[in-house]
């Protein structure tokens, strides 16, 4: 960060003509502690030079933005105040257009993402005021769509999940990671609000700051929040089919674009790991202390060779990965496709195991239910009734004194 007040940088996004640029949004979101005179301007650096190429100037921070795949020169940011801002870097640092404040969010944007559709001019936000909301750019006066996240489907804003992060695959589902420590997987295509939320998995004690699905096996997606990194199979909510456990806070994550088996993970204590599944489970077949300060955000560039790293104070690393681990191995689809289905069967069979314990439990807990209430209704001796008044009333007078 160029300026006095140091701030975090936690959001990043690759230039779409071969990464040679990265915009970075700079922002604190260390709630009612932002000194009087922070800087609002966010950055695009030029690589070659590692030199700021431009300064973009929101009117609020921005919390996240991203660059539009189909159209290099324009960028989408989410800011703090809940405004959703677009540039045209053709026409400098000052914005082209804002939404409006009454039709915009009501708290932070976490995450913003451009649509893969004909026009190119489509995106959609998330913010932890509880609601996902669909943008066309050419008019972003107000949302062309708008979906509360309240599990219940009644659409209620008070019981609404906050969301953090956004995932998005072309046939128009999506997926919202929430403070909660929910994901709410949901269909665009359907007719009604309370259809287009299909399902919720429960999986984190904390919040969800990165989702993902897996580029090679759409089915399986990752997840990261409180010390663990989880991958899923849309076909079993009840758990994730594999994880791993760290010491400390995990911030982001993302798959790598080349690799199927291989992820990547961000720290608190400044660590980044990779993951090669492939190689082992248990831990990762890299970590790099990247820096001394807590690491916020990552992103990698579609050749998944370099690698960004966004840091507390302000600090953007770039990495370049070795070949081993961004040049795809002999077999690897297969062999992860394997393993992907092989998790998948195993925690089916020990679902429907706990199933049927928990069946088995239910139904006992109701017989002796039924024991004991042909019990007391077989009680009628007034000897015993009289003598258990009794116990009862000393017990009782004893309990008081």
């Amino acid at each position: 960060d160029p300026n006095q007040v140091k701030r975090t940088i936690t959001g990043l996004s690759w230039h779409p003509d071969g990464g040679r640029k990265l915009a970075a949004a700079y922002c604190s979101l260390d709630f009612q502690k932002s000194p009087p005179n922070m800087s609002f301007d966010s950055y695009i650096w030029d690589l070659k030079p590692n030199y700021p190429e431009m300064a973009l100037k929101p009117e609020s921070p921005l919390v996240c933005l991203d660059y539009n795949p189909k159209d290099p020169h324009t960028l989408l940011g989410g800011s703090y105040g809940g405004q959703i801002v677009l540039w045209d870097t053709r026409r400098g640092s000052q914005p082209v257009e804002y939404s409006s404040l009454e039709h915009a969010h009501r708290d932070p944007v976490y995450k913003i993402i451009w649509l893969q559709s004909k026009t190119g001019t489509d995106a959609f936000s998330a913010s932890t005021d509880g609601q996902i909301l669909w943008w066309d750019v050419r008019k972003l006066s107000e949302p062309t769509e708008r979906l509360v996240l309240d599990p219940s489907r009644e659409g209620n804003l008070d019981q609404a999940l906050g969301a953090i992060s956004l995932e998005f695959e072309p046939t128009m589902k999506f997926m919202v990671g929430t403070e909660q420590g929910m994901v709410v997987s949901c269909n665009k295509k359907a007719k009604t609000p309370a259809e287009k939320i299909v399902c919720t998995y429960e999986g984190h004690h904390g919040p969800i700051y990165a989702i993902q699905r897996n580029p090679f096996f759409p089915k399986n997606f990752l997840t990261v929040g409180d010390w663990t990194a989880r991958i899923w199979s849309e076909d079993i909510k009840e758990s994730s089919i594999m994880w791993t456990y760290q010491m400390s806070y995990l911030m982001d994550a993302c798959w790598s674009p080349v690799r199927p088996s291989v992820f990547l993970t961000v720290k608190m204590e400044g660590v980044l790991d990779i993951w090669d599944l492939l190689f082992k489970q248990s831990e990762p077949t890299l970590s790099v202390k990247v820096s001394d300060k807590a690491l916020y955000s990552l992103r990698i560039q579609d050749n998944g060779q370099v690698l960004a790293c966004g840091s507390h104070s302000g600090e953007a690393t770039l990495l370049h990965i070795s070949s081993a681990l961004s040049t795809l191995q002999k077999n690897e689809k297969s062999l992860m496709a394997a393993m992907f289905e092989r998790e998948t069967k195993r925690e089916k069979i020990l679902e429907a195991r706990q199933r049927e314990i928990r069946l088995k439990e239910r139904s006992r807990s109701e017989q002796s239910r039924e024991d004991e209430a042909w019990r007391e209704d077989g009680d009628d001796d007034p000897e015993q009734i009289l003598a258990k008044v009794e116990s009862d009333f000393y017990s009782m007078v004893e309990i008081e004194m």
